[in-house]
């Protein structure tokens, strides 16, 4: 009898301890973001938490209270049936299919081209196999049920986004373009096709523009290189509409600067987790209330949860993200468009 063939649904995380002391050299002037040493965001940082506080909590905090039965998480997915993509050459453009993978990384398939956000199927979000935060539950996809991948959406370089094990993995099977912020190929292999983008530019893409978006984050995969590569979001855009995937960000004006640029999404894919303790995570990431604001601000037509769930980065339990928005929803008012958190491995028809 045949053999079923191996899934992988997560790979060893690829060692790459020579980032976390590195400093890339910065010459990216010209753009608007920049000043003389690094990228800045729209909006400054308060001063009232700063970095001292940031490495206390880092240095204090309990990295493990989900209590998660990761084996049970395996074992669920090994053995419910679930839908596989499928590539779709003939697919009309106003045909769009989205699936959640998990955390940042969603496959979008817009017509007959298949693009994948922030694509990590690593085991730890971290520089080094075994440290870091650990992945609690499968990818919902396996990456040999993949259909053809026409480009990667990078938004910035953080450990739980650009995961160098799942890029390998990819360009040995695709060799696809990798959209990404300026500055951000200095982590990657020469050999990769990467396209560096700054915050609104565009580059058409066959029958679509891809544009890059401003976020209110970060960037560093070490001490010394520190907002040294640009970070952002993407909108795909089409006749039919765009696509816009926030990336990782902070509640900021630049959603509603999206939204005047692009018109309403189609769909949106906002974070919604990692917000705890708030005072230190409040600039950089979303809550739930933040995430429901900035999907009103976009006005967008359907919007779905990302970047909670997976990696335990924060101190909220691994429940209250999705427990938080749909008491949100509850009380809001009915005229509000939908808002879906969907479990990995399944999609949305938009």
């Amino acid at each position: 009898m045949k053999e079923k063939p191996t899934l992988t649904y997560q790979l060893p995380t690829k060692s790459c301890l020579t980032h976390t002391w590195s400093k890339p050299s910065f010459h990216y002037v010209d753009s608007e973001q920049a000043g003389p040493a690094r990228f800045y965001n729209q909006v400054k940082r308060p001063s009232a938490r700063g970095s001292t506080e940031l490495l206390r909590w880092l240095a204090t905090r309990e990295s493990y209270t989900w209590q998660v039965d990761i084996s049970r998480e395996y074992e669920l997915r090994l053995n419910t049936p679930i839908a596989i993509p499928q590539n779709r050459p003939h697919a009309s453009l106003d045909d769009w299919q989205v699936w959640f993978v998990g955390h940042a990384t969603v496959l979008l398939q817009i017509g007959p081209y298949n693009f994948i956000t922030d694509p990590v199927w690593c085991e730890y979000a971290s520089p080094h196999q075994g440290r870091g935060p650990r992945r609690v539950c499968p990818a919902g996809i396996a990456l040999e049920h993949l259909p053809t991948i026409h480009a990667v959406l990078l938004s910035h370089n953080h450990y739980d986004h650009m995961d160098l094990a799942t890029l390998e993995w990819l360009h040995r099977k695709f060799a696809m373009p990798i959209y990404t912020g300026l500055g951000n190929q200095y982590y990657l292999p020469k050999d990769y096709h990467v396209i560096e983008m700054d915050w609104w530019q565009m580059i058409p893409f066959h029958d679509l523009t891809i544009m890059y978006t401003p976020a209110q984050h970060g960037s560093g995969r070490g001490i010394r290189d520190q907002g040294k590569a640009l970070w952002g979001g993407f909108s795909v855009i089409a006749e039919s509409g765009h696509a816009f995937f926030a990336g990782d960000t902070g509640y900021g004006p630049h959603f509603k600067e999206i939204y005047e640029r692009c018109g309403a999404p189609r769909i949106a894919l906002l974070p919604i987790g990692a917000y705890e303790p708030r005072d230190l995570m409040q600039y950089v990431h979303m809550n739930p209330q933040d995430a429901l604001h900035a999907h009103l601000d976009l006005h967008a037509q359907r919007t779905m949860a990302i970047h909670y769930r997976t990696f335990q980065l924060t101190d909220e339990h691994r429940d209250d993200p999705e427990r938080e928005l749909t008491h949100l929803l509850k009380t809001s008012s009915k005229l509000v468009n939908p808002f879906y958190c969907i479990r990995e491995g399944h999609k949305l028809t938009v």
